[in-house]
């Protein structure tokens, strides 16, 4: 009897054990982790480990200047070996999203512009912060100024579309902006411009700032596209105060994401610190 229930027992250990692995697997798949940076370092974050850079739109895209001046910044970032896929600062303080000096068609030009370059260049998201561009002005109606936004955005999914490139929302702690502080109300925003070119960020120094509990994260993760990282104490870069992210990467766990990550933080030592910041987040997402 012993003999026959050895092989069964045998087959049974294994079948617990690849689903525990199959479990592990299901979670996070992070299969790239970038930095907002400048992609003159391409090298030192090569060599740590990273997969990509974040660069900044209007250091990188140059919107506002020549399609001249955008080309030998091409051509310089050949020398360097880790791509450009994401682009931060997407639109300037001046143009106001929303407001009684709302500039819609303005806007909309420059995004053009700037979505044109991204697929030239390989940019597949643009990160839309934009703090200054979309604080709501004192005394004017939140509505009002919701709707604009929502239409501005309606507006500009379709054209993002066209050139194979997704706008990801970023919702700023309250101190930094007084529109879109949260997950939660980034979501709702995304959901009401419904469509698959305009998604969602998360970014975990924002979501600390305001104690934004880790649950946003679980209801709205079918929008989520793309995470920003960074330590709540001075807007450290990871593992300079070995801050506690488990919460959150649960979170994304159990919405099985798959995206990129990328730490957006004040560095110090640029060289010593992308090593540590990268084992960081590794460990947490495997613990």
């Amino acid at each position: 009897m012993n003999k026959l229930l050895f092989p069964f027992v045998t087959c049974l250990f294994l079948i617990v054990i690849f689903s525990s692995c199959c479990t592990l697997k299901k979670g996070v798949k992070i299969t790239e982790i970038g930095i907002c940076t400048s992609f003159t370092n391409g090298e030192i974050m090569r060599d740590a480990g990273y997969s990509y850079v974040e660069e900044g739109v209007s250091n990188f895209l140059v919107p506002t200047k020549s399609d001249e001046e955008f080309e030998k910044i091409l051509e310089k970032t050949a020398n360097y070996p880790l791509r450009v896929v994401v682009c931060n600062g997407f639109i300037p303080a001046k143009s106001k999203c929303v407001g009684p000096n709302v500039a819609q068609l303005q806007i909309l030009d420059y995004m053009k512009i700037v979505f044109r370059r991204a697929k030239k260049a390989g940019v597949e998201m643009i990160v839309f912060g934009s703090g200054g561009s979309r604080s709501i002005p004192e005394d004017f109606s939140r509505d009002i100024a919701r709707q604009q936004f929502v239409d501005l955005c309606k507006k500009m999914a379709p054209i993002a579309k066209r050139y194979n490139v997704t706008v990801v929302l970023e919702p700023l702690n309250s101190q930094e902006c007084n529109f879109i502080n949260s997950v939660a109300e980034g979501g709702e925003i995304v959901k009401e411009v419904n469509h698959p070119n305009f998604r969602l960020l998360a970014d975990f120094y924002h979501m600390k700032m305001d104690n934004e509990s880790p649950n946003n994260i679980i209801k709205y993760g079918g929008l989520i596209k793309h995470i920003h990282f960074a330590e709540k104490e001075k807007r450290s870069v990871p593992g300079t105060y070995n801050e506690d992210f488990r919460p959150y990467v649960e979170a994304l766990k159990k919405i099985n994401y798959s995206g990129k990550i990328s730490i957006e933080a004040q560095w110090i030592d640029f060289n010593s610190q992308a090593p540590i910041a990268i084992k960081f987040i590794n460990n947490q997402i495997t613990k």
